[in-house]
């Protein structure tokens, strides 16, 4: 046993790269028995650990704190250990070299269990009684520094070998970062040996596969997809907040938020959750994943309505970012006055119409439709007369029956679907139910534990948060389960009611601007006020009217009313339904025969609000 006496204390300073290792408790407590050991052989004691959890490659070393605590002269520190140099930094010679300086400084030792720091001084003068600064050296300073190097070079080496691997494994398909939400990180075996993909939760997929669903369909605004997914349990996950001095002490659980707007447009515009990564490490170039998103490609280009488009061919999958055309920019609030703006173009430039009121001199307003672009054209008709012409149009509009009857032929399938949503739905409440009173098991079982009673009447403040969520939840899955089955037969007739009298819809809206809304949507380009004019007789002399729309025949009175085949009655109308004027938006958005099956999806949920 080596015996040594050192007339101070003794500290022992650990690090780990990373908060995993310190929290795991290998790395830290190998290097604490390494140190308690090799005083123990010396006849000596450490006063004081510590324990650091972060890179020490940085700029801001994390030694520096162990330096300023033996600069205190009431600490009488005098000698510091360490398991080896690439413990005490990361940064080469040009960070070793200084802080060991420091220590130095203040007569303090640094010593290392594998014996590569020596303190021992030699004085090449020593001979002639002679010192000067530079005739004194440090024997073990050359191999000190090459350590210190050597430690900064193993930096390079091992970030080189496992972020090269995770870029490899990456560009093949596989996934190297933390799950998304709706999915869970699993290894499995493959000829590229043990990799992680993700694979659905079966709490959050459900949500996620919803919010596409809900946006592919077009018919509910973006903030009332965030309530429902809301509704149905969604909750952000939790994420801890350590604190800066101990990483091992949690100061803060952060998440369990409910879903936002901006989250939620985040999301739908990610690729991978239709099985495709575009990441940095891929530079930017979409990969197939090695595992099944949570949506097709299909469904994944309808919910973003064309603003990211995900294709495939035998060169493998593509994303196209198309700016979306002039018009269907959103530049403002809507204006109830002017619904038609932007809408319709102007027939001189092409370029949308705005609305607005001018005042004359004796200050009455005149409202009009008119184009703002300068260039040697003028447009402006007042909105009496452009409404008229609206009017005039739609009146001579129709939907051929081959549509009618080829729609038709899809809506018991398209209701199958919804049904199962609805099943689905109910089965994503109970499952988050049953998370929620397990939340509450487990706080109730560290109430047992605990004897502080801040600590216990936080967690009660937590049980009560649950269980208010837990009624909003219950209350929710009781509706669902309250709802009537739709009458199948009665839905048809108010869906051929519906499209065989187009002007129901679109002249009679008790909302102005989702009437200019529908109006839209009746054109594969944007009309010019020409256009609509021109096809007022006749609306088959416009090449942007789509071809499911034909002038209509005016001997054709046969007719669907809420009881059946009779003339219309203007009493069992109620234009106020906004869900049943919202149900022809449904048919006739990019209203092509061979789209029909994914049309009449956007139908049904809307035509079972409605007749519930």
């Amino acid at each position: 046993m080596i015996s040594q006496t050192i007339n101070g204390n003794i500290v022992g300073a650990i690090r780990v790269s990373t908060v995993k290792q310190g929290v795991d408790g290998d790395s830290p407590d190998d290097q604490q028995k390494l140190i308690a050991q090799y005083a123990a052989t010396r006849n000596l004691k450490v006063a004081r650990y510590f324990v650091f959890l972060e890179s020490a490659s940085k700029e801001l070393q994390p030694m520096q704190e162990v330096i300023d605590y033996c600069k205190d002269p009431k600490n009488n520190v005098k000698q510091v250990i360490i398991k080896s140099i690439d413990r005490f930094t990361r940064g080469g010679a040009d960070f070793y070299n200084p802080l060991k300086n420091q220590l130095e400084e203040c007569g303090v030792s640094l010593v290392d269990v594998y014996g590569i720091i020596g303190n021992i001084k030699v004085n090449t003068l020593e001979h002639l009684g002679v010192k000067y600064k530079w005739s004194e050296f440090s024997p073990t300073k050359k191999a000190e520094m090459l350590e210190a190097e050597r430690a900064k070079d193993e930096v390079r080496d091992i970030q080189t070998r496992m972020i090269g691997a995770q870029i490899r494994y990456a560009r093949l398909g596989y996934w190297v970062r933390r799950p998304l939400y709706g999915f869970d990180n699993v290894h499995v075996e493959t000829h590229d040996g043990k990799r992680c993909i993700l694979k659905p939760n079966k709490v959050e997929a459900p949500l996620v596969e919803k919010m596409f669903e809900l946006r592919a369909r077009g018919t509910m605004e973006d903030i009332e997809i965030v309530e429902e997914i809301n509704r149905l349990g969604f909750r952000t996950r939790e994420r801890v907040i350590r604190d800066k001095e101990d990483r091992t002490k949690v100061i803060e659980v952060l998440g369990s938020e409910p879903l936002i707007l901006k989250q939620l447009w985040r999301m739908i515009e990610n690729p991978v959750y239709a099985g495709v990564n575009p990441e940095k490490w891929t530079q930017g170039n979409p990969v197939k994943c090695k595992f099944d998103g949570l949506v097709s490609f299909e469904l994944f280009n309808a919910a973003n309505k064309g603003k990211i488009i995900i294709t495939e061919d035998n060169e493998g999958v593509h994303i196209h970012h198309r700016k979306p055309a002039e018009h269907l920019l959103k530049k403002g609030v809507k204006n109830s006055e002017f619904p038609f703006k932007r809408i319709v173009m102007c027939p001189g430039c092409k370029l949308p119409l705005y609305g607005s009121s001018s005042r004359g001199r004796h200050g009455k307003h005149f409202p009009a439709y008119h184009c703002n672009q300068r260039g040697g054209h003028y447009f402006r008709k007042s909105k009496k007369e452009f409404d008229n012409t609206i009017e005039e149009f739609v009146k001579h509009l129709d939907i051929s029956e081959e549509y009618i009857s080829e729609l038709m032929e899809y809506v018991g399938k398209a209701f199958d679907k919804q049904q199962l949503e609805t099943h689905r739905d109910s089965v994503t409440l109970d499952l988050h139910l049953t998370q929620l009173r397990n939340q509450i098991r487990v706080n109730i079982d560290k109430i047992k534990l605990v004897n502080s009673e801040t600590t216990i009447k936080y967690l009660e403040e937590d049980i009560m948060k649950l269980e208010a969520e837990i009624a909003e939840v219950t209350s929710e899955r009781q509706t669902k389960e309250e709802q009537k089955p739709v009458d199948m037969e009665k839905m048809k007739a108010y869906v051929h009611y519906f499209l065989a009298h187009l002007e129901e819809l679109l002249l009679h809206h008790s909302n102005p601007v989702l009437q200019a809304k529908y109006f839209g949507v009746i054109f594969n380009d944007a009309p010019t006020y020409d256009d609509i004019v021109s096809g007022t007789p006749d609306c088959s002399k416009i090449t942007g009217v789509n071809t499911v729309f034909v002038p209509k025949k005016l001997n054709n009175v046969h007719m669907a009313g809420m009881e059946g085949l009779e003339p219309p009655n203007a009493r069992s109308l109620n234009y106020n339904q906004d869900p049943w004027l919202s149900v022809l938006t449904g048919y006739i958005t990019d209203a092509k025969r061979s789209e029909v099956p994914s049309l009449i999806d956007k139908v049904v949920d809307v035509c079972d609000d409605v007749l519930l």
